[in-house]
């Protein structure tokens, strides 16, 4: 709006008639070019699920902003140009004067600024429009170069590898441990002491902490709300916290990987997200991909497991590959003989009750509490015999077996190892329903790579042994990446329509389809340079750069409008294309310039730092720089073949 009017003041027309004037050439590109911005949001509606939680809220404060910034511009700005630039109407612009025989330059800083500022805007303004001429003088071979580069450049998009979410430097590690099966918790805690030892000592200078939490969360409701992957006493988490908050926390990985592999075989070392939002799009899950063999046959679809993880382990990027059931923890099996129990008046109620009062205590079978009368507080009494004294088999076999009833004397007092065959087996440590089905959850998470690359090779393993897999199991693949192809044809299908109601909205403003087609053409200068940019930073495509890719191609198509709608004018009024197209090149070239770089320069910040939206700058960084290009020379070039051809045929329809 004031370059416009700026424009028209230059004119030498009055204050008040340059600002209705400028304001009425343009309040149908801006209210187009504002709908459109608005439109290519809406695909973020339509994402369900997490990844819409966290981009609606985006999408809704964009529109409103971008329908109240055009409303402000057609009622505040207006009047605010009208008041603020009284001083300035009918000077010669400072800028003309300076350097001319006769004028001193002024003594303002800002001025002088301003001033020079100025010069070199002309200088560049005169360069592009020389270049323009040049363009539009050969602008089949510019076009066919510039679709050459841009259909090039989309081969990128098949190296680039697709993520949900990238991984952020972060100021945590969290690793789990799982040492041998049936490992005593004193154990586990002793070998999470020595991990941490190790850990310092692989990392040296960088570790500010580490928490380690060993066992079973205690209750049901600690079990259910908290997210690890802990089974048993062998299990262990370990927060490492470091002292830079912005660490590259892949490298650390790897180097404690292959560190704590080496020092402790046998124990097994996982690592799981830790940042926020990472926990979020896997549901609490340990990794991103989960492999889940459901059925009601445990022990063949175990065997089946463990050949199927095999497999996903030789993938490449695929790392940590576990199976989360165990079904081998060493347990001792007490059978009571109903013989030899009935031969000396025993029941299995009786040999569980004495065997779970030495073994777990009294509060497993008859849970008694003590009031303090002083305090008015109850206490749990819980009688067992102390673990040290049960340390070997024959400690179990000569375990007392009482009569419940009473009737037994002191003297008729039997021994477990009478009653009862001791054996050692192994077994499930944890069992997993799936509703109402035992499953087993293969977790696969990835590593020098992208997500998308390794979900494809786990999903061609998965289909090539559905034939090996038994006949009542099923296998399913759940997790983050599941959830990244649904949002992924979500944001696709929701794109593509946003797309078609910008053509339809353009259209109705324009009466053209030409124009349509015009405006269009600059974007595949905007998706080349989004792939150029995800390329060379080594950005994996993922839910934050496609929002760039919206928000790169509602710019881009609000610039296009602003040239297309001015040639529109100048050729309506003198009826030459090629004067036209070269004119609004450069009438609109300082607006152009001025959208694209005050849309560089804000999101130079979110590119070059370290949160999970740094992709969503860095495509709309490259975007913008090429799609501008595009805009100011491509698009020129365009309208010229294409209202030249039309002009020509005109005259001959009408002869």
């Amino acid at each position: 709006m004031i370059e416009n009017i700026d424009r028209h003041l230059e004119m030498g027309k009055e204050l008040e008639q340059a600002i209705i004037d400028a304001a009425n050439q343009i309040v149908v590109p801006t209210l187009v070019a504002t709908l459109c911005i608005a439109i290519v949001w809406f695909p973020l509606f339509m994402l369900s699920g997490v990844s819409g939680y966290l981009f609606r809220p985006m999408a809704e404060a964009v529109i409103i902003a971008m329908l109240a910034s055009f409303i402000l511009s057609r009622t505040l700005v207006p009047t605010m140009a009208k008041y603020m630039m009284k001083s300035h109407h009918g000077q010669p612009h400072e800028h003309q004067q300076h350097g001319q025989p006769g004028t001193e330059p002024s003594r303002n800083v800002f001025v002088r600024f301003q001033q020079a500022f100025q010069q070199r805007f002309d200088r560049l303004l005169d360069r592009y429009g020389a270049l323009l001429e040049q363009s539009i003088a050969h602008r089949r071979a510019v076009i066919t170069l510039s679709l050459v580069i841009a259909v090039c450049s989309m081969g990128l998009y098949f190296s680039l590898g697709r993520d949900y979410f990238p991984e952020i430097r972060s100021g945590a590690i969290q690793m789990h441990l799982r040492a041998p099966l049936g490992t005593r918790i004193e154990m586990s805690a002793r070998i999470a002491t020595l991990v941490s030892n190790s850990i310092e000592q692989l990392l040296p200078d960088q570790v500010e902490n580490i928490v380690s939490n060993c066992g079973l969360p205690v209750g049901p409701h600690n079990l259910a709300f908290i997210p690890t992957p802990t089974i048993g006493p062998q299990d262990c988490d370990l927060t490492i916290l470091l002292k830079n908050e912005k660490s590259p926390v892949w490298d650390y990985r790897r180097i404690l990987r292959k560190g704590l592999n080496d020092r402790y075989p046998g124990t097994q070392f996982t690592f799981q997200p830790s940042d926020l939002t990472a926990k979020i799009l896997n549901f609490g899950a340990p990794a991103p991909i989960d492999v889940q063999v459901k059925g009601p046959d445990m022990y063949p679809n175990y065997e089946f497991t463990r050949k199927l993880a095999d497999k996903l382990s030789q993938v490449p990027g695929a790392t940590d590959v576990v199976i989360q059931q165990t079904m081998a923890t060493p347990t001792m099996m007490v059978e009571g003989n109903r013989t030899f129990g009935f031969g000396v008046n025993r029941t299995l109620k009786d040999v569980v009750d004495n065997l779970l009062m030495t073994t777990a205590g009294s509060q497993q079978i008859d849970q008694i509490y003590w009031l303090d009368p002083s305090t008015g507080m109850s206490y749990l009494i819980n009688v067992y015999t102390p673990q040290p004294q049960i340390n070997i088999v024959n400690s179990l076999m000569t375990i007392p077996v009482g009569d419940s009833s009473n009737n037994s004397s002191k003297s008729d007092v039997q021994l477990l190892g009478n009653l009862a065959n001791l054996s050692a087996k192994g077994t499930p440590g944890v069992v997993t329903h799936g509703n109402i089905m035992p499953l087993f959850d293969i977790y696969v998470s990835v590593e020098d790579s992208d997500l998308g690359g390794v979900l494809a090779d786990v999903e061609k393993i998965v289909h090539g042994m559905e034939r090996e897999k038994p006949h009542s199991a099923t296998l399913e693949i759940h997790g983050q990446a599941a959830l990244m192809n649904d949002a992924y044809v979500e944001l696709i299908l929701g794109l593509l329509t946003s797309i078609v109601l910008v053509y339809l909205l353009i259209v109705v403003n324009f009466q053209s389809w030409l124009d349509l087609f015009i405006i269009i053409t600059a974007l595949p200068g905007a998706l080349a340079g989004i792939a150029w940019s995800l390329f060379l930073t080594h950005t994996h495509l993922s839910e934050p750069a496609l929002t760039g890719a919206i928000m790169t191609m509602g710019t881009e198509t609000a610039n296009s409008i602003l040239v297309v709608s001015y040639a529109r004018e100048r050729l309506q009024e003198h009826g030459d294309a090629l004067r036209a197209a070269i004119e609004a090149g450069k009438t609109r070239f300082r607006p152009v310039l001025m959208t694209a770089s005050a849309m560089i320069f804000g999101m130079i910040p979110m590119a070059t730092g370290y949160s999970q939206n740094a992709p969503l700058g860095r495509a709309v960084i490259g975007g913008l720089l090429m799609a501008t290009l595009f805009t100011l020379l491509f698009v020129p070039c365009v309208y010229a073949i294409m209202y030249t051809r039309r002009t020509a045929q005109q005259p001959k329809e009408i002869s």
